[in-house]
């Protein structure tokens, strides 16, 4: 049987994957662990009744396992892996907060507004330690096979590349070889090919927050 997930519609087309990087890590672990499963596309600007019955704050993703509805992707995720152990995907605790900062360090550059404020550099110091890591322990976060975490940065990668692209007309140093050979192997997957939003998706997902 399928297990049923709710997953962010795009914005302004409420039939095709939108651009949560939350949703896109649930998906992933899915596809990784070749777990059979039926999405539900919710469009968060005009969200459903039934879905607010079982997503109260109205957040997705959300999955039911064992006919209850479980929210938060890293709950989601540890579940999953409990319930379906092969292939592991558990990061070794000494890893699992490898490039934590990224996304944050991202989000608050993107919106910044004054070139001067340091957010660009904050990133370039996430990327610069994932780099140094990633030369030391490589290819993946924990080594030779790809893990939850690698799965969690991920989609958080893509919207970097293509937000800051499109925003900023910024792109990752090409000094940090490591960081660009780990974003080719990871959206190379097949995995993350099937579950990624579309780039346009992605930037009108961001549109409103850096216009804010």
């Amino acid at each position: 049987m399928a297990l049923e997930i709710c997953v962010k519609a795009a914005v302004g087309a409420p039939n095709i994957l939108g651009d949560c990087p939350f949703c896109q890590r649930v998906l992933l672990s899915l596809e990784e662990k070749k777990i059979p499963y039926k999405s539900h596309l919710i469009n968060l600007g005009d969200k459903p009744q039934w879905f607010l019955e079982i997503s109260p704050e109205g957040k997705v993703p959300v999955v039911k396992i064992d006919d209850k509805w479980v929210a938060d992707s890293d709950v989601i995720v540890g579940i999953l892996e409990e319930k379906n152990p092969e292939p592991p995907l558990a990061t070794p605790p000494e890893f699992a907060s490898v490039g934590s900062k990224i996304f944050p360090s991202f989000v608050k550059f993107l919106k910044s507004k004054d070139p001067n404020d340091g957010t660009e550099q904050a990133l370039l110091e996430e990327l610069k330690a994932l780099d140094g890591h990633l030369k030391v322990h490589g290819p993946f976060i924990a080594g030779e096979k790809i893990t939850a975490v690698d799965l969690s940065l991920a989609p958080k990668l893509y919207h970097l590349e293509v937000a800051l692209g499109h925003f900023k007309n910024w792109t990752i140093p090409d000094n940090l070889t490591h960081v660009l050979n780990y974003i080719k192997l990871l959206f190379s997957r097949e995995s993350f090919k099937k579950t990624r939003a579309a780039e346009e998706h992605v930037i009108a997902g961001w549109e409103p927050k850096v216009n804010a």
